[in-house]
């Protein structure tokens, strides 16, 4: 069976991530894609890690010095279980994470809710595009800022073996309450994943 079979069954071969046996769409961050959005977005109070899954991306967040709030729908051994974020009332200072990726939207709508300074959110760079998200997303609540990563990112689930290069492209997507209407484009600087390897 080809180790990039979508968990419903069908085939994707452009997202080019690992299945997970033991539960949907999960797959950790690599460090270096955290401190990417670290090094360059500043935080101002409380983070909320709203699919902390195994607590990869929130033992980064915590390195700044802000309180980091873990929660998932699923146990993966870390943070708070059983949250849906999707249908979630309780708001926080600032919202990161890595969102299931059959879940992105819900998780958008939810994010600029529910965040009372920074939402950002680790998708795909083809999120940009579709005429639906362009009539509702960017039309009604389009991010401030969209930082493109420079090197390609692979998702591997907890405790594989990481070796080669992924195909997919990827952005943080950041929805800022105190920025200015429109949505800058930037490009994050090469490097990272190397400066940060020993930390994935």
């Amino acid at each position: 069976m080809d180790a990039t079979y979508h968990l419903n069954g069908g085939f994707k071969p452009t997202m080019k991530r690992f299945a997970d046996l033991a539960g949907p769409d999960y797959f950790p961050t690599p460090a270096w894609a955290t401190y990417a959005l670290m090094d360059n977005e500043r935080f101002e109070g409380e983070i909320w890690e709203c699919a902390c899954g195994d607590g990869a991306m929130s033992r980064i967040l915590k390195t700044k010095g802000n309180v980091v709030r873990s929660s998932d729908l699923f146990d993966r051994g870390f943070g708070t279980i059983g949250i849906d974020f999707t249908t979630a009332q309780t708001p926080a200072d600032n919202i990161v994470t890595n969102p299931p990726y059959n879940s992105a939207e819900a998780f958008v709508r939810s994010g600029v809710t529910l965040a009372r300074c920074k939402f950002a959110l680790l998708l795909r760079l083809a999120f940009l595009e579709g005429a639906n998200r362009s009539r509702t997303i960017f039309a009604e609540c389009p991010p401030s800022r969209v930082w493109v990563f420079s090197e390609r990112i692979t998702f591997y689930p907890a405790g594989a073996a990481q070796a080669g290069s992924g195909t997919t492209a990827y952005a943080w997507f950041v929805w800022d309450k105190t920025a200015p209407a429109g949505t800058e484009l930037k490009w994050l600087k090469p490097g990272y994943k190397t400066e940060y390897a020993k930390s994935s």
